[in-house]
């Protein structure tokens, strides 16, 4: 039996327009586009299915099948057509009310909606509430803390210490100083469980407490080393000791801009006194509720969830001697962080935040 002829494409210079667009269009879907191409190769003359189909490593018949749907139904044939399946059962009110529900209105007993409550209040199934909540990435068990600054030179100093993360000043040092005081040193009161297959390594929720140490840290954000200092306290005093030990460490021919917070041992008269005789040491402070800009703050939090958190110490003299050895390991193999938001980016994203939190009085 004798093959049917190939449907013979004519396209119009409007039709021809949209498709060369859908082929060069960054957002186009890959399947839509080569719908696009398929039909631009159909509309060459004395084109064949078969010369098509070797052309663009496609098959005969989907070649015959995008030609023959562009024939009778021109730029629409190229969409996907309707897929059989069974008939909705979900009206697209039920849908509005379970999400007004959800953000406007809290139940009687609670202060938030779970997938069961909210299913019995609204007389539908607890899977079609998850499914609804899923689609419209609805969390009512979630929550999140923010805090915005309120320092009236809030700008100013954004772009003060930004501007020192992406471009720092010639023959200078960055640092960022910050202290992480109240690191505990404490040991469970049983031995713990060890990790196997399928569990966890298990700890006891209580523990012994063997007393408290107090970390300074200054970060140098172009090496990714660390200049690190523990103290019994986080007075002035020590402050300045960590200060003098910054001073030794680095060298003399540079000038230092130090990136730490508005803590009132960084201001007190001791540290005033000796800023006056170390003329190339320059403070540089953070907003005030800021402490997200200080690049230290997440060597301090890789230093928590890496030696900390789960590490188990019997004496103070142990917990530093754990802290020397991290810094010493992080020095060695050094991975510098790198900021990558511009100051303008920032102030954007917080007075955008500012506008959705109406009522906020920032």
């Amino acid at each position: 039996m004798a093959r049917p002829h190939a449907v013979a494409i004519q396209l119009t210079d409007a039709d021809r327009a949209v498709l060369l667009d859908w082929i060069r269009r960054r957002k186009t879907a890959q399947a839509l586009a080569l719908r696009a191409r398929i039909v631009l190769a159909c509309a060459e003359p004395a084109a064949t299915n078969t010369a098509i189909a070797a052309e663009l490593g496609l098959s005969l018949m989907t070649v015959s099948k995008w030609r023959r749907r562009f024939a009778q139904h021109g730029l629409a044939g190229l969409d996907d057509a309707p897929r059989s399946g069974a008939p909705r059962t979900i009206l697209d009110a039920q849908v509005e009310a379970v999400i007004t529900t959800t953000l406007e209105r809290v139940p009687d007993n609670a202060t938030h909606w779970s997938t069961r409550s909210l299913a019995a209040h609204l007389g539908m199934s607890q899977t079609t509430i998850s499914r609804i909540w899923r689609a419209f990435a609805l969390a009512p068990h979630r929550t999140e803390g923010f805090k915005l600054s309120t320092d009236p030179m809030f700008v100013d100093k954004v772009r003060d210490i930004v501007g020192l993360y992406l471009n720092p000043p010639d023959r200078a040092l960055v640092l960022c100083v910050d202290e992480k005081p109240s690191i505990q040193a404490k040991s469970d009161t049983a031995p713990a469980i060890p990790m196997r297959p399928g569990q966890t390594q298990r700890h006891t929720h209580d523990y012994i407490r063997h007393g408290t140490t107090d970390l300074f840290a200054a970060l140098d954000i172009k090496a990714g080393t660390v200049i690190a200092e523990v103290h019994q306290r986080h007075r002035s005093v020590e402050f300045r000791h960590f200060l003098q030990t910054i001073e030794r460490a680095t060298p003399a021919e540079l000038q230092l801009h130090l990136v730490l917070d508005n803590a009132s041992t960084h201001k007190s008269p001791i540290i005033k006194r000796w800023l006056l005789r170390h003329p190339r040491v320059h403070l540089h402070f953070t907003p005030t509720s800021s402490s997200w800009i200080n690049l230290v703050e997440c060597w301090f939090s890789i230093l928590t969830a890496r030696r900390l958190k789960r590490g188990r110490f019997r004496s103070t003299r142990a917990l530093e001697n754990a802290i020397r050895s991290y810094v010493a390991k992080n020095n060695a193999a050094p991975k510098p962080f790198i900021w990558t938001k511009s100051a303008d980016q920032i102030l954007k994203s917080v007075a955008e935040f500012c506008i959705r939190t109406s009522g906020s009085h920032h």
